[in-house]
């Protein structure tokens, strides 16, 4: 008898797990299940105002008909929005790709959303407008690799460690190859377990505009995979932009002048002619550019085994630095020599007190040029170790401008702060 009971029991459970009772499945479709839905590789990015708005995109092995429902959190009412399909081929590989603005959304507040459908419901995912108060960001310099499960492990042990970021930046170079669809795949596995839930603000580097053949070639895999917030012109989607947070303007420059001479000539005197009016345009407390070019390039050292040169201002430098100064940007973030080096404030070329402060914000990835760079007298702070990866973050409110930077352990080696 006893037997008997306990199979039946056990029969019942086995179908309530299988979600053969009625129940059972009910609650399995109200969780939901982005695995259901075919969705990988969630994110979101920033809108031009995170206030009321953020661009979400994701990626599938199925094309279908996909659509956003979102809610305030905890609430009953849901709003619907159509996916747009902006699948794209580059170098032979083929991106199932869907993206959906999200716009009216309230300022200061936490939405959920999901990811459905017409059969299957995502799983729900956080969002967090922004309050127009303080504000902390994550910035990573570049990921490129040859192996990214360190930049794996660094990415997502940082957001561990600063799980309350209101944003995460990539300053460019994201991968070693832009047409190459595994380390995208490797990139976007890296930081899945936050970027459904928080928004990116990416930048292009040099490394997204090399073909499999390491020629120069447009970054078509970037643009598609990132659609940030348009500039008004139509020969450079997603390549540079600017978005609000907090009481900050971030304006993000594309700086591949030397890689795009060929396909966009242009670039630099269109981009210029944007900045002035982005600047212009701004009534933010602050003013921060981010751009993957550093304004110099520094000399070989002494170790190297190169013939010794002196660190300078790339030439493009004497053609955006003026404008930086002319619309008083507070600070410009670079990257691209992979080693970290704050600078002591600069106006006209030259160190002064009231001067912008420049960060070159390291490295991230495995790609290091370890004893490449010498010294430079301008030169405020540095890793303690040059070929050592770094990340760092940014804090900001209406009074203060905090950057500091962390080995990989989570060990501060740096700070700034600017007050005004």
């Amino acid at each position: 008898m006893y037997r008997k009971i306990l199979a039946l029991w056990l029969l019942a459970l086995a179908m309530a797990l299988l979600g053969c009772g009625g129940q059972a499945a009910d609650n399995k479709e109200a969780l939901g299940s982005d695995s259901a839905t075919g969705v990988k590789y969630v994110r979101q990015l920033v809108a031009e105002d995170n206030k009321t708005g953020r661009m979400l995109a994701w990626q599938s092995d199925v094309k279908q008909p996909y659509t956003v429902e979102y809610r305030l959190q905890g609430g009953s009412q849901s709003n619907t929005v159509q996916a747009e399909d902006c699948s794209f081929t580059d170098a032979k590989a083929d991106y199932i790709q869907y993206r959906a603005p999200l716009r009216s959304l309230q300022p200061d507040a936490v939405y959920e959303y999901r990811i459905n459908t017409e059969k299957n419901k995502g799983d729900w995912h956080t969002l967090h407008t922004d309050g127009g108060a303080g504000f902390t960001a994550l910035i990573f310099p570049d990921s490129q690799s040859s192996d990214y499960s360190g930049w794996q492990q660094l990415a997502r042990e940082a957001y561990k460690r600063h799980g309350d970021v209101n944003f995460y930046v990539n300053m460019g170079d994201l991968v070693d190859n832009g047409q190459d669809a595994s380390q995208w795949r490797a990139w976007l596995n890296s930081v899945e377990p936050f970027s459904a839930d928080i928004p990116l603000a990416p930048l292009i580097g040099n490394h997204e505009a090399y073909s499999l053949q390491w020629q120069v070639a447009l970054p078509q895999s970037y643009v598609h995979l990132f659609p940030t917030p348009l500039n008004g012109l139509k020969d450079y989607p997603h390549q540079f932009y600017s978005f609000d947070y907090g009481p900050v303007h971030f304006t993000v420059l594309d700086s591949n002048f030397p890689e795009m001479e060929q396909f966009q000539p242009q670039l630099l005197e269109d981009e210029l002619r944007w900045l002035e009016g982005d600047l212009a345009a701004s009534k933010a407390k602050w003013k921060v550019v981010l751009q993957h070019r550093d304004v110099f390039i520094y000399g070989f050292g002494p170790e190297s085994g190169r013939e010794q040169t002196q660190t300078r201002f790339l030439d493009f430098s004497y053609r955006l630095i003026p404008v930086f100064e002319k619309y008083q940007v507070d600070a410009v973030l670079t990257a691209h020599l992979h080693t970290y080096r704050r600078r002591v404030p600069l106006r006209n070329f030259a160190p002064a007190e009231n001067g912008i402060t420049y960060i070159l914000t390291g490295v991230a990835g495995s790609v290091r040029y370890p004893r490449l760079w010498g010294d430079f007298a301008w030169d405020a702070a540095r890793a303690p170790q040059l070929e050592t990866a770094n990340y760092m973050t940014m804090q900001a409110d209406e009074n203060k401008l905090v950057f500091k930077a962390f080995l990989p352990d989570g060990k501060q080696f740096d700070e700034a702060v600017l007050s005004k």
